[in-house]
């Protein structure tokens, strides 16, 4: 049986096609405006699924790099406070070899001033501070670590400040005070050598009998030093890693999101055809009403 087609169907399926070509030119023109393959998640539920945890991915990414930054900072302020006491340590000894020639009271008392300034010197080291934190005082590091009135070194905390650098990798970015300044005990370390030496000096006598012991207190910080330019070597391996995994977030991101803008125009000067012959041939298909004649 044949379906007889009336002019109302003809005009529903022409303002039917149009409405479906002007949605198609829509959508395309609101792609070339924003770049992205959808704006809403109703778009493409699959894509905005995939984007979301690509950004949850790259918020974290971002904040273990921001950990990294702060963490490079601790170990740069660490590193270069324990280059300070070193070359305070050779001024020690260059001082304690000096004594040891023919001097009077006068020449060992401003070699013993020196020496207490150099105390000093490894003391405010000692206290160095970065964000408010003493970097040398573990855990404690709230509280200055050295005391300068009674110039010793009063922290005994041997804690771990430690940063995650990545999901579950936690670095220690400190460097324990006690390991540098009260080795290898509490009495018997680096400032009660100073004083040491400062008193042997202002008693008349010479001091190049402590040589050694300074040696081994330097030995002390170049060690110190070292365990931690290793720990500075793997952090930079792990900040190399953390960038590159932002640039593949990001590279993934995009190729789930951007649109492919040459095919977009393409399509969008398609549609905009379609549209035109739509409107054209739609003018042909409207019969003319007895509303045209009485014009």
């Amino acid at each position: 049986m044949a379906t007889r087609i009336t002019q109302t169907m003809l005009n529903s399926n022409m303002l039917r096609n149009l409405n479906t070509s002007m949605n198609k030119m829509s959508k395309l023109q609101e792609q070339s405006s924003t770049g992205r393959v959808i704006s809403r998640p109703s778009d493409d539920p699959v894509v905005a699924s995939r984007g979301m945890f690509y950004r949850t991915a790259l918020n974290q990414n971002e904040q273990y790099q921001r950990n990294a930054d702060q963490a490079s900072a601790w170990m740069d302020t660490a590193d270069q406070a324990l280059d300070d006491v070193g070359l305070v340590m050779q001024r020690v000894k260059e001082l304690v070899t000096q004594s040891g020639g023919v001097m009077d009271a006068t020449s060992l008392n401003a070699i013993a001033d020196e020496i207490d300034q150099l105390r000093e010197q490894i003391g405010a080291t000692a206290n160095q501070t970065l964000g408010g934190y003493y970097v040398f005082a573990g855990t404690d590091s709230d509280n200055p670590p050295y005391d300068s009135a009674t110039k010793t070194f009063v922290n005994t905390n041997t804690g771990d400040i430690n940063f995650e650098v990545s999901e579950g990798v936690y670095l220690p970015v400190n460097v324990k005070g006690v390991d540098v300044f009260s080795s290898p005990s509490t009495t018997d370390n680096i400032f009660s050598l100073m004083t040491n030496i400062s008193n042997t000096l202002r008693s008349g006598q010479s001091a190049a009998s402590y040589t050694d012991e300074v040696d081994d207190k330097t030995r002390t910080v170049l060690s110190a030093r070292t365990a931690l330019g290793a720990r500075v070597n793997r952090l930079e391996l792990t900040q190399s890693r953390l960038e590159s995994q932002n640039l593949n977030i990001n590279t993934l991101m995009s190729d789930n999101e951007d649109a492919d803008m040459s095919e977009v125009y393409t399509e969008l000067k398609m549609q905009e055809s379609v549209y035109q012959s739509a409107l054209s041939i739609g003018a042909r298909v409207i019969q003319t009403s007895l509303v045209d004649y009485l014009k």
